[in-house]
């Protein structure tokens, strides 16, 4: 009861609820104002404004949002104007709706951000369509829409300027949320009973949210001037903390092995359940620290794990004294990995507690270059060009769009039901995304949350007639809408039919759900078709750059910790380069494969190999995390010239691999420095040495496994 309470808790304080208070408050605002004055006309027009563009309202640093903005309101007046005017003649309006369809589509190539200025561009294109204005009026009109653009933009900039580090710190705290469950996922590895493919399969796309939110903060901290450059406590408590979480989860990706082969040998020890819950309370204890950075509050306490690592290393202890057969290596290695881990809860957490927080290291002085972290978006008019061609995902997918915004207008004209016909496109721009699993998602969660939130609206319309009562309701609902939006689409649709309804019989129309519905499932049925005939994106046409990125990632990365072994100077940024490198396109790869799991059967080709790649992957970035946090310790600089050798193996087979998906072939040459050589006669290794041989081994057998797959894949 007490976890059920804090995550409603938190998701009050959460980016959602936040992003959906801002939005009711901005696009209600203006209409509640102006009734006062009789003028509700104008306010409705200038609240249809700013709910175009709070669609560029999304997660982000101030300066990027202030400028997406900007252009946001200047193609919103443009295209309110073009509309206007066309809509005078049927024919020219067509002409707009394909042109302008393909145009802002085409604005994907310029990321997610510049995306959403194209769908505010076409929101304000759609709602146009059937306003009843003269010429005369539609200079006045699309003023009028543009001074509510300007409102939003304004009140959304002062909104994050009263706090400026709120919206870092929701995202920070979903974050270390994410991170809290990839552990606990990682825990049910030790358990007997786990499905290891299966779990395997869980944790990847746990990955996924652990990588986009990571990317979120990044950009939120690293591109801010505000975070990286101010000396305030709590900017650099923001840098410091997301600084560490990403060497902590690099911990916890480090924390793997052969977990058949554990099982095998000490399963009836009972220790890797001792293990398991003790992975499963550092991540309840993470889960404190994410609720502490999402409410912004400190707290006093923290659990001390000492105790319960200390009795672990005794039970350890106690299985070589026992059973002299099984060799203990990799329970102390575990033992090891979980003191590091307790050690880094142990100095996030110290940021969050009333007495540690105080007089903190400046971010400047850890010497991070944030710049590099942070991907930099290209936005000239080249990258425009460049994909106009039947290559590109983006403009396959623009002309899907502008041909299937035809079909949906003429579609509109010939048997719409009421006087919404601009409901079918706007379910058509809604639904349709560049790949057919995102586009099938979305009209599933359309559909069914239009169904049931018109019977909510319904019961509400019916059932309470008060006015007051229907306006609160409408006020929470619009909350509801827009907090979900995000978070969960479907809910998000639930709570915007009936609030659509309840608008509706506020402005006289009546009750129009029928409409609404019809409207809703014509566009849905004609954008599904289209996704599957009109330049169909495939996941298997593009599976092998995924496949070919995450190589060339993990190749780089053991080139790092090969460069190390021959006592080259490679520093932390490199490393830790390297590391979101391999996080990002792990992702990546995964995000990929989910998407291809949703597709037509026949479309999903050779996803049974993938699903092999996909795992194996996260096996081998694992022990390359591992390896890589040994060899930061100087005294595994003199290795044996046989484990270099296995590096040196696993890279040319991953090469072998690229060449194979036409990827990037990585060289890696030891140059002219004093050769390894062996010592003679041979030493006896050390436990730590034997386990880097043996884990190095085991990076070398999982290299030529992803040989294997790749053969399978490709042929």
């Amino acid at each position: 009861m007490k976890t059920n309470f804090r995550e409603i808790k938190s998701f009050f304080y959460s980016q959602y609820f936040s992003d959906g208070l801002r939005m009711t408050i901005g696009i209600l605002l203006p209409s509640l104002v102006f009734i006062q004055f009789k003028h509700f006309d104008i306010g409705l027009t200038l609240s249809l404004g700013a709910l175009c563009i709070c669609t560029i309202d999304s997660p982000g640093p101030v300066t990027y949002k202030r400028n997406a903005m900007a252009f946001g309101n200047l193609f919103l007046f443009v295209v309110a104007v073009t509309t206007g005017f066309a809509r005078l003649n049927l024919f020219t309006l067509g002409i707009e709706i394909a042109l302008f369809s393909f145009l802002f589509s085409m604005f994907t190539v310029y990321g997610n951000r510049a995306a959403s200025v194209g769908t505010c561009a076409l929101l304000s294109m759609i709602f146009m369509m059937d306003k009843a204005a003269a010429p005369n009026d539609v200079l006045p009109l699309s003023a009028t829409i543009l001074a509510g653009g300007l409102w939003y933009m304004v009140f959304s900039l002062v909104f994050f300027g009263i706090r400026p580090y709120r919206a870092a710190q929701q995202v920070l705290g979903e974050n270390i949320a994410d991170i809290a469950t990839f552990l606990r996922t990682k825990a049910d590895f030790y358990l007997p009973d786990t499905d290891i493919d299966k779990n395997y399969r869980t944790l990847v796309s746990q990955q996924i949210a652990v990588s986009q939110h990571q990317d979120a903060v990044r950009e939120l901290l690293f591109k801010s001037r505000l975070m990286v450059k101010e000396s305030t406590n709590t900017s650099r408590v923001l840098v410091l903390t997301f600084v560490d979480l990403v060497d902590m989860f690099e911990q916890i990706m480090a924390t793997h092995y052969d977990y058949e082969n554990i099982r095998e040998k000490f399963r009836a020890t009972g220790i890797l359940t001792d293990i398991s819950a003790i992975i499963r309370q550092m991540a309840d204890e993470v889960d404190n620290i994410a609720y502490m950075v999402l409410t912004n509050r400190h707290n006093r306490k923290q659990f001390d794990f000492d105790p319960l690592l200390e009795q672990l290393k005794v039970k350890i202890d106690d299985i070589k004294t026992n059973d002299q057969t099984a060799t203990n290596i990799a329970l102390k290695k575990i033992l090891i990995n979980l003191r590091d881990l307790n050690d880094r809860i142990k100095s996030i957490g110290n940021y969050y507690h009333f007495k540690s927080s105080k007089n903190l290291i400046e971010p400047a002085k850890n010497k991070l270059e944030f710049s590099k972290f942070v991907p930099q978006q290209d936005y000239a008019p080249h990258v425009f060009f460049d994909n106009f061609s039947f290559g590109s995902a983006a403009f396959k997918h623009a002309l899907r769009v502008s041909l299937v915004c035809m079909i949906g207008f003429i579609t509109a004209k010939s048997i719409s039901l009421g006087h919404h016909s601009y409901w079918i496109l706007l379910t058509i721009i809604v639904i349709l995304k560049p790949g057919f699993s995102l586009s099938k998602q979305r009209n599933y969660q359309r559909l069914i949350g239009t169904i049931f939130g018109g019977v909510i609206g319904i019961v509400i319309l019916l059932f309470i007639p008060d006015k007051s009562i229907q306006f609160g309701l409408l006020v929470i609902l619009m909350i509801g809408t827009y907090s979900f939006l995000r978070l969960n689409y479907v809910v998000s649709v639930i709570f915007m039919t009936p609030y659509v309804l309840i608008l509706f019989k506020f402005l006289g129309v009546g009750l129009v759900v029928k409409e609404r519905i019809i409207d809703t499932v014509i566009g849905s049925s004609i954008a599904f078709i289209a996704s599957y005939l009109i330049f169909p994106s495939w996941e298997f046409e593009k599976i092998q750059d995924n496949l070919a990125d995450v190589v060339t990632a993990n190749i780089n990365y053991l080139v790092k910790i090969a460069e190390t072994i021959l006592g080259r100077q490679v520093g932390s940024i490199e490393y830790k380069l390297a590391r979101k490198d391999v996080f990002v396109k792990s992702a990546n790869l995964s995000a990929a494969f989910e998407r291809m799991t949703s597709e037509p059967k026949s479309k999903q080709r050779k996803i049974k190999e993938v699903h092999k790649f996909v795992v194996l992957n996260h096996i081998l970035s694992s022990y390359i995390a591992t390896i890589a946090s040994s060899v930061s310790n100087k005294t595994l600089l003199q290795a044996p010239a046989e484990n270099l050798k296995m590096i040196k193996k696993s890279i040319a087979v991953l090469n072998d691999c690229n060449k194979k998906f036409n990827g990037r072939i990585i060289e890696f040459n030891t140059g002219k420095t004093t050769p390894i050589v062996e010592t003679e006669p041979p030493v006896k290794l050390s436990a730590d040495e034997l386990l880097l041989k043996e884990q190095l081994g085991f990076i070398n057998k999982i290299s030529n496994d992803i040989a294997r797959v790749t053969d399978n894949i490709v042929s």
